[in-house]
């Protein structure tokens, strides 16, 4: 049956599927907002992204870009880490530009890193967001606004593509790497004629499957997308998933591979070798697996039990917003397939408002 014969889920559905439109969207609106912000970039400083959720997840990913992109240092941390333990990530005197991102502007955690970082520390800051109206980018020195990324469901899909994909814009601003700015804008073009194909796959893929265990491994670039596809699984499936880095599935985690096991690998190309000989190693013990990558070699092709080949022509920095799509529509369809609503999870609110506590 498909979604759109059903009402749950229709909203994430339609959201996830818009993604390359609103790339494009976010990219125009972009165009007038970097300009005035990349000039407080030039002094030398390290780059801090500070996310909850899916944000810290695109905080990761957003820090290895920059640090490619930019070759300045940067780092990924939760909000949570910083207002509790404040020295362990501001612990020297070392120059630095954080950057809070979240989708409403309206979450707890990072409205009052946003307060502790511009009032007590006087450290200024750049909000990142899809909302024009609310307090974070009154609080924030900067904003960068994606409204069009914006989302009716509660989960993050195209707000998590289009804010990665901003902050990957605003680096190679920073910059100046035109070839890289125009690599970002063709993503779009090159993803889309692909994104359907890809459902049909995904839908038809978890209807003939039953796990019990999802996990998701990467390295460098690709690791704050499987985090995030790690996430989208859990929130939209109630499945428990896991993530690692590639490598390190190797020491302890790999007990739990089994035919029951969902092994989804995405695959830099930076690391190929390395990467792919723990996917043969895992389609050894008996795991089922899920393989997003750029390109396939006979290798992968025989360890893949599901390939996702994007075949871009772009650099590996410019494509783990396209690779999450993937994540995206198995959590999606895992949900469907389980009598749940992606668009309302359960036990979950669209945005995290704490009490004074934090």
């Amino acid at each position: 049956m498909s979604v759109r014969a059903t009402i749950r889920g229709t909203h994430t559905f339609d959201e996830i599927l818009s993604q390359p439109r609103c790339w494009r969207e976010c990219f125009r609106a972009l165009a007038g907002q970097i300009p005035a912000v990349r000039e407080k970039f030039d002094a030398p400083a390290e780059a801090l992204f500070v996310g909850c959720g899916s944000s810290h997840y695109i905080a990761q990913a957003a820090a290895s870009g920059w640090t490619h992109l930019t070759r300045s240092e940067a780092r990924a941390v939760p909000a949570s880490e910083l207002l509790l333990f404040p020295e362990l990530v501001l612990s020297n005197e070392h120059a630095r530009r954080p950057i809070l991102i979240s989708r409403s502007g309206h979450t707890s955690e990072i409205l009052k890193a946003a307060q502790f970082l511009e009032l007590e520390r006087n450290i200024r800051t750049l909000a990142v967001s899809c909302d024009a109206h609310q307090p974070l980018k009154e609080i924030s020195t900067d904003s960068l606004i994606l409204a069009a990324a914006d989302e009716q469901s509660m989960v993050m899909t195209r707000s998590f593509t289009s804010m990665l994909l901003g902050l990957e814009l605003l680096a190679a601003s920073v910059a100046e790497r035109t070839a890289d700015s125009e690599s970002l804008m063709r993503l779009a073009d090159r993803t889309e004629p692909l994104i359907e194909g890809l459902r049909a796959r995904v839908e038809e893929f978890v209807a003939s499957h039953d796990f019990a265990d999802y996990v998701f491994l990467a390295q460098g670039p690709f690791y704050g997308v499987a985090s995030e596809s790690m996430l989208k699984v859990k929130e939209m499936s109630c499945s428990y998933a896991q993530c690692f880095h590639t490598l390190e599935f190797r020491h302890g985690p790999r007990a739990i591979v089994g035919p029951e096991t969902l092994v989804t690998f995405f695959l830099s190309e930076t690391g190929w070798e390395a990467e792919t000989e723990v996917l043969e190693e895992v389609k050894g013990l008996g795991a089922v697996t899920f393989v997003v990558a750029n390109r396939a070699d006979a290798a992968v092709r025989r360890a893949a039990d599901f390939l996702v080949v994007w075949e871009l022509d772009l650099p590996e920095f410019i494509r783990p917003a396209a690779y999450v799509v993937a994540g995206q529509l198995l959590g999606f369809y895992t949900g469907i397939k389980k009598g749940l609503d992606p668009d309302q999870p359960r036990n979950l609110s669209r945005v995290v408002i704490l009490n004074d506590k934090v």
